[in-house]
Formats: structure tokens, C-alpha cells, sequence
């Protein structure tokens, strides 16, 4: 079983019950956050090692590490191959600053996206926008019911009921 499979299966399966899934997600978010603080505080900076190393740079266990390199994953300028990775493999944190904070919106994790340390990255406006764009590109709109009697979207000049309403 891969590192990645580990991962899932301990985070996603092996829940007894809901305070423990509780308890094991709100210390994974605490981890979670705690690296991306020191991400986020110099942004330029390019992190690669091993998943070991990375994992103790982090104060992390590796299968830890491992989920926080699945989520992270997504928002790389080159992703891992995560699903072959190994404790020797060598990864790169080197993150894309916007991709990044709108996965984070995406993922509804307001604990990562209202993060301090964005400040230094976009300022509140671009933040603001950028957080009702990736929100507004969820939200669906749905169209105005044509009735019976109105004219035929088609453009034919007909009455709906007479024509694509048959």
C-alpha cells in the first residue's frame, strides 16, 4: 500500500466514531495551518526535500505530511506524483500564490484563506475579489421559465406552445 493509500485510509476509513473524526481533523487543520504560516511568510521561496524530511522540517508525521501534500498538491506550479511517492521521494512545495488561495476558497477553508500572512502576498481588494469570483463560479443561475404564451426562444415568431413547446 502507498504512502498516499496510508493516508486515506487512516483519514478517511479508519474513524471509529464522530468525536474521534472530529478530534483527528481539527489537529490535522492546527498541522495544516502551521505550515502553511511558514509557506505563506516567504512565499518566493521554493521547498523541496524528501517527504521525510520535509515531514520533521514541518514537525509532521510522514503519513501527515503526506495528506498535507495531497491537498497542497493541486496548487503546485508542477505537481508531485503523489500516488507513487515513497518517504525518499523528493518533493517541491513550489506553489503558485494565486492557484493557491483560491483552491483554498474552493475548499472552503476560510482557516487558510484569511491567514495573516496573505497580506504580504495580495492586498485585501485582490483578496476580496478574487474570493467572490471562485465563489461566484459555483453558484448557478437558473434561467427564465418560458411559458406557454410568450414567444419561442428559437426565434421563429411563434408562440411557444406552437412551436418548440409541442
Amino acid at each position: 500500500m502507498t504512502l498516499l493509500e496510508t493516508w486515506r485510509k487512516v483519514a478517511y476509513e479508519s474513524q471509529q466514531d464522530e468525536v474521534s473524526a472530529n478530534n483527528f481533523w481539527n489537529e490535522y487543520f492546527l498541522q495544516e495551518k502551521s505550515v502553511y504560516e511558514k509557506l505563506l511568510s516567504n512565499p518566493d521561496e521554493v521547498i523541496t526535500g524528501t517527504v521525510e524530511e520535509l515531514a520533521k522540517k514541518y514537525d509532521m508525521e510522514v503519513l501527515t505530511f503526506v495528506g498535507f501534500l495531497d491537498g497542497i498538491n493541486d496548487s503546485l506550479k508542477e505537481p508531485n506524483t503523489i500516488e507513487e511517492m515513497k518517504e525518499d521521494t523528493v518533493v517541491s512545495l513550489d506553489f503558485d500564490n494565486e492557484m493557491l488561495f483560491r483552491n483554498m476558497v474552493e475548499a472552503k477553508a476560510e482557516w487558510l484563506y484569511t491567514l495573516p500572512e496573505w497580506d504580504n502576498i495580495f492586498d485585501a481588494d485582490t483578496r476580496k475579489a478574487m474570493t467572490l469570483e471562485q465563489k461566484r463560479s459555483h453558484t448557478f443561475v437558473a434561467d427564465k421559465k418560458v411559458g406557454r404564451n410568450d414567444p419561442c426562444p428559437c426565434g421563429s415568431g411563434k408562440k411557444y406552445k406552437h412551436c418548440c413547446g409541442r
